[in-house]
C-alpha cells in the first residue's frame, strides 16, 4: 500500500466581504440540502427567515485557498456548506498546528467575533462551497431569535470540545494513540454524512502532512505509524482514492486509549 507525501497547500486569498458566488448558484435556505439530512435539527419559518435575511451570498474557494487570514480584522461569519477546511495556527518559522478539521454544517468565524483579529487561519482542504453571513449575524441571533443564539454556543462548544480532545491526544498520547484516536474521530464525524461509510468507508480528502500537523508529528513518524495501523488490519486507507475505512473500530478504540465514541444524534444547522 502506497501513502502520499505532500507538503503544505499553496496559499490562497482570504476571502473578502465583496466576495460572493453568481446570484444563479446561490442556494435559498429552505432549499439547503444540509436541512434534509437527518443529522441536521429542524427550524421554525421565523428561524429559517432570520436566517436568510443574514445571508450575503455563497462562495466557492479551491484546496489550498484561505478563507480566513491570520491577524485578520475583519473576518467572514460562515457555514460550509459543502467540502472540507482547517482550522490552524502558524509559528514564525513557518511551522503550523492544525487546531481542528471542519465539515459540512460546521460555523466558521465566530472566535474573531469575540477579538479584535483572528488569531487562527482557516484553509480549504478541497473544493468548498460557503454561506456567507452579515459581521453582525451572531448579535443579532442573539438578540431577535436566542433560540439561535443558543444553537451559536452549542456549535461553538462543541468545535471547543473537539480541540479539547486533540489537545489530549497531542499532549498524553503515544503515536498510535495520536493516529488512532484522530482517525475514529474523523471517521465518526464523516460517517453522518456518508452513506457508503458502512461498507466501502468515508471520503477522506485528508493527507499524511494534515494529519501531522495536527498531531505534532513528523511526516516520517506519521507515515510508520500508519503503516503499523495497516499491516495490524485497523485501517484501510486509499490515498488515491481519498477513502479511509476502519475494519474494526472497536478494537482501534481500545488502541486509541479513548472511551466509546459517540456523535450528537442531531445538530444545529446556521
Amino acid at each position: 500500500m502506497s501513502f502520499d507525501k505532500p507538503g503544505h497547500a499553496v496559499e490562497g486569498r482570504p476571502i473578502t466581504g465583496s466576495s460572493r458566488a453568481s446570484a444563479e448558484r446561490e442556494t435559498q435556505c429552505r432549499n439547503c440540502p444540509l436541512r434534509a439530512q437527518p443529522l441536521f435539527q429542524s427550524v421554525t419559518p421565523v428561524q429559517l427567515s432570520l436566517i436568510q435575511e443574514l445571508k450575503r451570498g455563497e462562495i466557492e474557494r479551491g484546496p489550498g485557498q484561505l478563507l480566513i487570514t491570520e491577524g485578520e480584522t475583519d473576518s467572514p461569519l460562515l457555514t460550509l456548506l459543502s467540502g472540507w477546511a482547517f482550522r490552524f495556527k502558524t509559528l514564525r518559522d513557518g511551522r503550523r498546528q492544525i487546531l481542528n478539521f471542519l465539515l459540512p454544517g460546521d460555523f466558521i468565524g465566530l472566535q474573531q467575533k469575540m477579538t479584535d483579529v483572528a488569531s487562527h487561519g482557516v484553509e480549504a482542504l478541497t473544493t468548498v462551497r460557503l454561506c456567507v453571513f452579515q459581521r453582525d449575524s451572531v448579535w443579532k441571533l442573539h438578540t431577535e431569535c436566542p433560540s439561535l443564539g443558543f444553537d451559536v454556543t452549542w456549535l461553538a462548544a462543541q468545535e471547543e470540545s473537539l480541540v479539547d480532545n486533540n489537545l489530549l491526544s497531542v499532549g498524553r498520547h503515544n503515536a498510535l494513540e495520536r493516529v488512532a484516536a484522530v482517525l475514529l474521530s474523523l471517521h465518526g464525524r464523516a460517517s453522518l454524512y456518508d452513506g457508503n461509510a458502512p461498507t466501502l468507508g468515508i471520503h477522506f480528502p485528508i493527507t499524511q502532512q494534515h494529519l501531522a500537523d495536527a498531531l505534532g508529528l513528523s511526516l516520517v513518524h506519521t507515515n510508520k505509524t500508519l503503516r503499523k495501523l495497516v499491516s495490524a488490519g485497523l485501517c484501510e486507507w486509499t490515498p488515491a482514492r481519498q477513502r479511509l475505512r476502519l475494519p474494526d473500530r472497536e478494537a482501534l478504540t481500545r488502541l486509541a486509549d479513548l472511551d466509546t465514541l459517540s456523535e450528537p444524534a442531531t445538530r444545529p444547522l446556521i
